[in-house]
């Protein structure tokens, strides 16, 4: 495919750009297709939701809107006007199901009306716009109150715009950072516009792509974000080392070779070591699949569509472009030739030296330098053993958003309005009696357990008689210990000693906190699986591809330990406060780390670390196969392609680090994750454990096969001029 497109870069570089706007154009006519309610069911909130939706109980978004005084006491007779005029504005809406009467809180400080909408909470934020239009005509009409929106669909929508805002920031931070790198390693804007323009047009045409694959996969809502953070990261990654290595051959070659010839070198070797670590990749993390979970596969598939999207740009528009430029500084060259100078070519001693220097332990001391860098990573891996694992909910969005001090608000003079706990009983009718004495009981033991708020549940039944939801209110904070604790009592305690006695009934308990334990204790059983995959798998790709046992285990050892570090370095900054001392982050993101950082980091770093591992282990290869021995090629395989290396970890570092500047708690943790995993890997992991490792084993590293050496030809024997014959006089000898 490079040769073509190196013979052909018209055809190459026209035919990349078209498919990226075809990408974008077939997937802007399909659309994108959101993953519904039933896709996020999970453990016995699933099942309790799955029944109570069967009979037309599913839970309604509502959204509240308060009234209450700017100044002083609240004004009793403006309030109630002002929460008449909201109930008739809001009941003319065709998005509204119903309108509550008002209530007052305990303390008389505020009045508060709730509107039940149409449709489903995830559809909800996309319909609220007419409701917080009247809200802001009321308010507008009562200029001495204060009257303020918030709710599932209100803050949905605050969540979408600030997620929107910081997106954008993260762009403006990373191409900045990104292109002032590149022209570091470059010397040339030319040169550092390329990777930056493939990279951009990778994530513009996976963008069209994933929406064609959410008809076959749903969006969980954070395609784009993981396709705008790997896919600039290994974009500009894989062209930078294609680049790199033609720039290194045309140097070699000193004008003897073409650039197509240049670009064939390139395509056979760092090409090559593209194409299979984005195979490593997508396949790390396509095990995401079998969490079997909506959010992950929305990740998993972001990241495999935007790496084999970039593979194929280095496949085909990178290589074109490569001739282009080739030519050109070929043209540039003959010039200065013409006038007698000759062409300033760039003193790269001073870099050598200093990979000399950072190479040099183990070089000369590997044993001392494997045991020394080996104890300071696992060092900091220790924080990761008291890792504490929580669902990032309303508890942890940032309060920057309007609605969620309001939400912060209305929770503080309605505490019932936390969360509730949603028992949902199937039973036959026949046994209507019995049911019914057990859910008294039930609401007994309930109303005397201090987990729950003292209120009297909302009870629903279905018309055939056979399903019942009972909502039963938590006053505390949706992951207190105490919300935790009353879903315990509920579900260990009061309904098998209730409900659980009916002979024939089926019940379940579901609510924001059962949700939130259902997913975290699913993801507890699946990580097992996925991990015990992902090993499996790159294990196998890793003596596939270099045929040796010993690299495929000292690839999944250091990849762990790289991953270990990294956890660990998340815990101290996130979960024990050092972030919130270090940049003021807010102590509601740092004091727990997301459920879902984990398994997604372990997966991704997984790609990302066999990313440089299969490259430098490429060069190693490389080295040996040109005949030096096992333990110059490692020196050498690891010295040639550092440079590389390290320029791709600064701008893998750069784009994870504009992430950690969003107010998403876990768009915080992963990209803080991501960035010091790279740089562990890049200037810990390639420079000091695996060679030194490397070096120690000698030509046992490539067991069970043999070292790949091909043998230096011998010199041609000196043998003795042939005797002059008369058969040969006045011609040449056969």
């Amino acid at each position: 495919m490079a040769s073509w497109s190196a013979l052909h870069p018209g055809r190459a570089i026209a035919g990349w750009f078209a498919f990226v706007v075809l990408c974008l154009v077939v997937g802007i006519a399909a659309g994108t297709h959101n993953a519904e309610a039933e896709d996020y069911r999970v453990g016995e909130s699933g099942r309790a939701d799955a029944i109570a939706t069967s009979r037309g109980f599913q839970e309604k978004p509502t959204e509240q809107i308060m009234i209450t005084a700017r100044s002083g006491a609240l004004d009793e007779a403006a309030a109630r006007g002002a929460a008449r005029a909201l109930t008739d504005r809001m009941a003319k809406l065709p998005e509204v199901l119903d309108v509550a009467d008002p209530v007052r809180s305990r303390d008389g400080r505020m009045l508060m009306v709730e509107v039940t909408m149409k449709g489903v909470k995830l559809e909800a934020k996309e319909h609220v716009d007419p409701l917080l239009a009247q809200t802001g005509a009321v308010r507008e009409a009562h200029p001495d109150l204060l009257i303020e929106e918030t709710g599932d669909a209100s803050v949905s929508k605050g969540l979408n715009k600030q997620r929107g805002d910081d997106l954008a920031k993260s762009e403006l931070i990373t191409f900045p950072i990104t292109l002032v790198t590149l022209l570091l390693v470059f010397g040339s804007l030319v040169m550092a516009a390329v990777p930056l323009l493939l990279a951009v047009s990778s994530i513009v045409g996976a963008v069209g792509l994933s929406m064609v694959a959410s008809h076959l996969l749903p969006d969980a809502g954070v395609g784009t974000n993981v396709i705008l953070l790997i896919g600039m990261a290994v974009g500009v990654d894989y062209t930078l080392f294609y680049l790199k290595r033609e720039r290194e051959e045309r140097e070699r070659a000193d004008g003897r070779l073409s650039p197509e010839a240049l670009v064939g070198i390139a395509a056979a070797t760092s090409g090559r070591a593209i194409v299979v670590s984005g195979l490593a990749v997508v396949v790390s993390t396509a095990t995401l699949y079998l969490a079997t979970d909506v959010i992950f596969s929305s990740l998993a598939t972001g990241t495999v569509i935007v790496v084999l999207v970039a593979v194929a740009s280095s496949m085909t528009a990178l290589p074109a472009l490569l001739v282009k430029l080739g030519h050109r500084l070929d043209r540039r060259a003959a010039k200065t030739a013409a006038r007698g100078k000759r062409p300033r070519g760039r003193d790269r001693r001073s870099t050598g030296r200093l990979w000399e220097a950072l190479l040099r332990p183990a070089r000369t001391r590997p044993g001392r330098t494997l045991l020394v860098a080996a104890l300071v990573m696992l060092g900091l891996s220790l924080p990761a053993l008291g890792m504490e694992l929580r669902v990032l909910n309303k508890d942890t969005h940032s309060r920057q958003i309007p609605e969620m001090r309001t939400y912060d608000r209305l929770n503080d003079a309605f505490p019932e309005l936390r969360a509730e706990h949603r028992v949902v009983v199937e039973a036959d009718p026949a046994s209507a009696v019995q049911t019914g004495a057990a859910l008294r009981e039930l609401t007994s033991r309930v109303r005397a357990d201090r987990t729950f708020a003292d209120r009297a549940p909302r009870v629903r039944t279905s018309r055939d008689g056979r399903v019942t939801v009972v909502e039963y209110a938590v006053p505390f904070r949706l992951s207190s210990t105490e919300a935790t604790a009353s879903l315990d009592h509920l579900r260990r305690t009061h309904l098998p000693a209730t409900l659980g006695k009916v002979a024939g009934a089926a019940y379940a308990v579901d609510g924001p906190i059962a949700v939130d334990a259902d997913y975290l204790d699913h993801q507890n059983r699946k990580l097992p699986l996925v991990v015990g995959f992902l090993l499996l798998l790159t294990f196998a790709m890793t003596v596939l591809v270099f045929r040796s046992v010993v690299i495929g285990l000292i690839g999944a050892a250091l990849n762990l330990l790289s991953v270990a570090a990294a956890f660990g370095l998340v815990v101290v900054f996130f979960q024990w406060g050092l972030a919130s001392t270090l940049f003021g982050f807010d102590p509601s993101a740092t004091s727990a780390i997301g459920s879902r950082v984990p398994l997604f980091l372990f997966v991704i770093l997984f790609g990302l670390s066999m990313d440089y591992q299969v490259f430098v282990l490429s060069r190693i290869k490389e080295a040996a196969m040109a005949g030096a021995p096992t333990r110059e090629a490692v020196l050498d395989g690891i010295g040639a392609s550092a440079k590389v290396v390290t320029s791709a970890a600064i701008v893998m570092v750069t784009v994870f680090s504009s992430f950690v500047f969003l107010h998403l708690a876990e768009m915080k943790q992963i990209g803080f994750s991501l960035a010091v995993a790279v740089l562990l890997d890049a200037f810990v992991i390639r420079v000091m454990i695996l060679p030194s490792a490397l070096v120690l084993l000698g030509d046992r590293t490539w067991w069970p096969s043999r070292p790949p050496r091909h043998p230096r030809p011998a010199p041609a024997p000196h043998l003795p001029a042939p005797e002059p014959s008369e058969s040969s006089s006045g011609g040449r000898s056969r």
